[in-house]
């Protein structure tokens, strides 16, 4: 039986990244959980992502690159201009100084503890989690957005189509939008 998967729509992404707080574990927290938004990653690979994971070609496109804990697939990540600013937030971090991780990320524990608060902090009712977060990339970041559901997989790091389709969904608006693109046929029935 097929399970429905959670993802945000683009306003409660928003409302997460108009987030702001003074106590600095939950702004470590919207950050790395909207990472992953902008990313696609898991929390065992968002934890493990060291700087020299990132690097930028010679056109000035910053790529991250990498192998998923989980399964040891390479995955190849575009970072979009929402990675960037997450990833200079911490630039002078001492977890970069000094281990070279390229994000301050807590426990799991932790981490999924002051998901909860963030989520009531941007009036979200949903339960939020780091596997939240990597549906949202595949459906909402990516997918609704025009990239091909093989271009959405290689992100992920999978290896079958398959396993993509469980992860992003193909939205209504997704399906309206290709679909008005044959609205002109040149077919005339009388």
């Amino acid at each position: 039986k097929p399970v429905s998967r959670k993802y945000l729509r683009k306003e409660e992404i928003i409302a997460l990244i108009e987030v702001e707080s003074e106590i600095d574990r939950i702004q470590r927290v919207r950050d790395v959980f909207l990472f992953c938004c902008f990313t696609g990653l898991s929390f065992s690979d968002v934890k493990a992502l060291h700087m020299d994971h990132i690097y930028q070609d010679s056109d000035g496109t910053w790529w991250l690159n990498s192998e998923r804990k989980k399964t040891k697939n390479n995955f190849l990540i575009v970072l979009l201009p929402q990675a960037l600013v997450i990833l200079g937030k911490y630039r002078q971090h001492p977890l970069r100084e000094n281990e070279g991780l390229a994000l301050p990320v807590l426990s799991n524990q932790n981490y999924n503890l002051y998901l909860k608060e963030l989520a009531d902090a941007a009036g979200i009712n949903k339960k939020l989690t780091t596997h939240m977060a990597r549906h949202t990339f595949a459906t909402t970041i990516t997918l609704e957005s025009g990239v091909s559901m093989d271009v959405v997989s290689k992100l992920l790091g999978h290896t079958s189509i398959k396993s993509t389709r469980i992860y992003a969904k193909m939205l209504p608006s997704r399906i309206g939008r290709e679909m008005s693109q044959i609205n002109n046929l040149d077919y005339q029935i009388k």
